[in-house]
């Protein structure tokens, strides 16, 4: 589905916008026999099926594809198996390390396109990244961390009741170089600062795909899509279109919405709290292109 909305305030089109359907199967169901089990633990993956649609539509066969925080590499995997190159960059090194695991399980799948993990700090890409890739990347795809209350799981114990696990980033909460363990002023600059060091890796008029949704902080709603909007535009790049990748399935005339238990519990207790919370059934993918006439630089 697409449309171009025109804004109230004049003749100005607003950004172009779709419905991606990448929630008809379950994220376990996407992810099985693709995925080393030792992913499961990370706080939160992008589903697969965004990464493959973002890939099928803004790149080609044998177009090379970066994630600059790639975790367990969810990106570089779908790239593979769609017949694309796959680089990716990542801060932790218990995720890099599946991530290559993962790369290997596409190989052991007959999928063998270049691909290659780097353990680092994404703001800094050009201490990581070899030089020779400058210019050749056609696509970007990658998600900042946000809050915790969309991420995480429930483990459930006769007689300790109900208790989240694997809802943050890093070994400490003081890893002050992980962008989850900061607030969201720092959050922002650094996701900026990712962004424009992503940029001198991207072709011209190569795009760059960021998904995000928002969260909720001591009861206020923190708008991160409409943040990432403006880290983006900082960073030199041209916003092309917002679209909605969703989380549930659609089926005839409904909507069927896909959520984990520790959701449910938190919209539940949220709106016994008089806060107006709804169960998460979509995401944010913000598009955007690297201006054809710029080489980029960081």
């Amino acid at each position: 589905m697409n449309a171009l909305p025109t804004t109230a305030s004049g003749p100005e089109p607003a950004l172009p916008v779709s419905v991606w359907a990448t929630g008809q199967h379950a994220p376990a169901t996407q992810r099985r026999g693709r995925y080393h089990p030792d992913g499961t633990a990370h706080p939160a993956k992008m589903l697969p099926a965004v990464a493959a649609h973002a890939i099928a539509t803004y790149t080609r066969s044998g177009d090379l594809v970066l994630d600059p925080m790639c975790g367990t590499g969810t990106t570089l995997v779908e790239a593979l198996h769609l017949g694309r190159r796959a680089l990716g960059c990542e801060y932790e090194t218990r995720w890099a390390v599946v991530a290559r695991a993962n790369i290997d399980l596409a190989r052991t799948a007959g999928y063998d396109a270049d691909a290659a993990v780097y353990c680092g700090d994404a703001r800094r890409l050009d201490s990581v990244l070899p030089a020779d890739y400058l210019g050749m990347v056609d696509l970007v795809i990658t998600s900042p961390p946000y809050g915790d209350s969309t991420h995480g799981h429930v483990k459930t114990k006769p007689g300790e009741g109900v208790r989240k696990i694997n809802h943050r980033y890093g070994s400490s909460a003081l890893d002050r170089g992980q962008l989850a363990n900061v607030g969201l002023g720092r959050l922002l600059s650094g996701f900026t600062r990712v962004l424009a060091a992503s940029a001198p890796y991207v072709c011209p008029g190569g795009h760059l795909v960021i998904t995000a949704r928002p969260w909720r902080q001591h009861t206020e709603l923190i708008d991160l899509p409409a943040h990432i909007l403006t880290c983006a535009t900082l960073a030199g790049l041209e916003p092309t279109e917002r679209c909605v990748a969703l989380l549930g399935r659609l089926a005839e005339g409904e909507f069927i919405a896909r959520s984990s238990f520790f959701q449910r519990d938190f919209v539940v207790k949220k709106r016994q709290a008089g806060l107006p919370t709804h169960l998460i059934a979509h995401e944010d993918v913000l598009v955007f292109r690297k201006p054809l006439n710029c080489s980029g630089s960081q």
